[in-house]
């Protein structure tokens, strides 16, 4: 519906527009017929790489001076149809803008008639490329409108964060995008969706796969539920006690209800004292008391120092959405929450990964067994 409506909108605009601006007694064609084919792309499948802005604007607009240069070299009509497609789609090819309807737009060119040969070379820019740039500004406007990102931009790749030559941890196992363009280029044909798309659609199928091999492992299967907190009034001075007495790496922060509010971790007290409490030094317990001397007192309430907005995850969260979540985020740990944002549990790396290697003795067993 939402595709329907967008064509119907779209192709009105384009041509009352075009009347408006060339007047109902001009000899140029106020609407051309590819730009029905433009509007399929352009609110149909607006994420497809034949529907981005310059290859649009790009396609149509290169092949309609192919299609008036054929028309003007070439004395027979079918003949010169015939070649325009041909050169059309070969500068398409060589612009990256290819276009379906560019290849329409060739034709339309050569066949145009008597206001192609009075326009000449001016026929590229009206109507062709009027048209399609008030359709485009169309689509841009009507798939915001309605939801849909467009256009549709490439996705960045991981980086390590720790600026190193190696991979991110997110892009270390399972296939990657050279990996896949590999495969692409073996395959020797025009995929019509974009590589980062492709890979988002592969990476979502494994981790489908994984979360049906792990038994559809959950975020409350492997959780810890027996969770120490503190409030946002607790003094740093005893936060920091719980977490070196007891080996904490993170303690949540939470209301009398249990609603949590925040994470204190080990780094909030490093990045406490960097940020100009105290000297760095080698060893972290040494910084940290520079800074207690510097005036980071202990005194100091939590909620001075702690990480708001903590990342959560409700107790159904299979954990193989988990683990590349954590990944991404450079996370140690989540709060699991109920559906009213009260701490139900704490699921830290060490519990993933002692889950996913049970998992995974598991099912070697059984495999071997079977």
């Amino acid at each position: 519906m939402r595709a329907s409506v967008g064509a119907l909108v779209g192709i009105a605009l384009t041509g009352f527009t075009t009347l408006l601006i060339l007047g109902p007694d001009t000899i140029v064609p106020l609407l051309v017929a590819p730009m029905g084919a433009s509007a399929v792309l352009l609110f149909a499948v607006p994420s497809s790489p034949l529907a981005q802005p310059w290859s649009i604007i790009g396609g149509n607009v290169s092949a309609a001076l192919v299609g008036i240069t054929c028309r003007m070299l070439i004395p027979d009509p079918l003949l010169a149809a015939a070649v325009a497609v041909c050169l059309a789609i070969a500068l398409m090819f060589v612009l990256r803008c290819l276009h379906p309807p560019g290849g329409a737009v060739a034709v339309t060119a050569v066949l145009a008639g008597p206001s192609a040969d009075a326009l000449g070379f001016a026929f590229a820019v009206v109507p062709i490329g009027l048209n399609s740039a008030l359709l485009l500004a169309v689509a841009l406007a009507f798939n915001r409108l309605t939801g849909r990102r467009y256009p549709h931009l490439r996705a960045l790749e991981n980086k390590n964060a720790h600026g190193t030559a190696d991979a991110s941890p997110h892009d270390r196992v399972g296939f990657t995008l050279a990996d896949l363009d590999a495969v692409l280029k073996r395959y020797g044909k025009v995929v019509d969706i974009d590589r980062s798309d492709l890979m988002t659609i592969l990476t979502t199928a494994e981790q489908e796969a994984y979360r049906r091999r792990s038994g559809n492992l959950t975020c409350g299967d492997v959780m810890s539920r027996d969770v120490v907190t503190i409030s946002p009034t607790t003094t740093i001075g005893e936060a920091w006690h719980i977490i070196q007495d007891r080996d904490f790496s993170v303690l949540p922060v939470t209301t009398e209800d249990r609603k949590i509010v925040a994470m204190l971790s080990r780094e909030n007290f490093m990045e406490a004292v960097g940020r100009g409490l105290g000297r760095p030094s080698l060893r972290a317990d040494r910084r940290l008391a520079n800074g207690f001397n510097k005036g980071f007192s202990t005194q100091m309430t939590v909620d001075k120092i702690v990480s708001k907005d903590p990342q959560k995850a409700l107790a159904n969260t299979s954990i193989a959405e988990l683990v590349p979540f954590l990944a991404k985020a450079r996370l140690h740990h989540v709060a699991v929450v109920d559906e009213t944002d009260h701490l139900i549990g704490l699921v830290t790396q060490t519990d993933l990964v002692m889950a996913l290697f049970k998992g995974d003795v598991g099912s070697m067993a059984s495999r071997n067994a079977s």
